[in-house]
């Protein structure tokens, strides 16, 4: 059964789906679309273009589909999509897209810890883990269980490859490949995300296969073309390869340092 508190604001043409509950002071404007079962706190605001999926949680003070902090911006009408089963902390604030994507997007499954902020055209994909007061520029992309440190600032067209872990208190400028570990600062490749692959089912060969690979990227004190080049003729293709050469082929914004270049620093 839907609980709406008559302290509540929602406009008579939002759409309000079964068992949501949105408590007093909340703030639901028009052309916003709530899903089954998801809970709305004291204070917290989704405006104009937001979507929110079935059971996600929204804390006080979490403001969805604001408009983008970005002087092009001229007023277009654009989304904030929320999936299922996110669950959004304290202040955390989500900008809605510009014309350039039309939409920001937070995947299924997802964390944002308080006081994060994801802005425009930002593409948040399932099962990521964002801790408290990480900040994502707009054009950001996070591939699928992403898990980020908090205090974290991503640069703005960043995109930061699945299955990886960035340390708390890190400045992300360059592009993150799938599969690791980074930290330091300037950030750097300091391993693979073994633990977080073996809780998703990863076998030890994959496993392996992802650290020859990268053993190879960021290790062994190679060019970026003689490294790739070792990759492609020498290690067995597995879909683990094959998603990590696609990405960096991909990356026009350049990858982080690797193993070598700290020496010395």
């Amino acid at each position: 059964m839907t609980k709406i508190s008559p302290l509540a604001h929602v406009h008579p043409k939002a759409k309000i789906g079964k068992d949501v509950q949105i408590d007093a002071f909340a703030f639901v404007d028009e052309d916003v679309v709530i899903g089954d079962g998801s809970w709305l706190a004291t204070n917290s605001i989704a405006y104009a273009g937001t979507e929110i999926g079935n059971n996600c949680k929204i804390y006080p003070g979490a403001v969805i589909g604001a408009d983008p902090q970005d002087l092009k911006y001229a007023g277009e009408k654009t989304k904030a999509i929320i999936g299922n089963n996110v669950l959004i902390r304290e202040y955390v604030t989500i900008n809605k897209g510009t014309k350039a994507y039309g939409k920001t997007i937070v995947g299924d499954n997802t964390l944002l810890m308080a006081y994060v902020h994801v802005a425009h055209d930002c593409h948040v994909m399932d099962n990521c883990i964002i801790a408290n007061a990480v900040n994502l520029a707009g054009h950001v992309i996070l591939g699928s269980h992403v898990s980020i440190g908090g205090m974290t600032a991503i640069q703005q067209f960043v995109n930061i490859g699945a299955h990886t872990y960035i340390t708390g208190g890190s400045l992300v400028r360059k592009n993150v490949p799938p599969y690791v570990k980074a930290a330091r600062e300037p950030l750097s490749y300091v391993g693979i995300n073994r633990i977080g692959l073996e809780r998703r089912g990863f076998t030890p060969e994959a496993i392996n296969r992802i650290q020859d690979i990268y053993r190879v990227l960021f290790i062994k004190g190679w060019s970026m073309s003689k490294a790739l080049d070792h990759i492609e003729k020498a290690i067995p293709g597995s879909p683990e390869k094959k998603h990590i050469l696609d990405f960096i082929n991909k990356s026009e914004k350049g990858l982080m340092r690797g193993f070598n270049s700290l020496i010395g620093d």
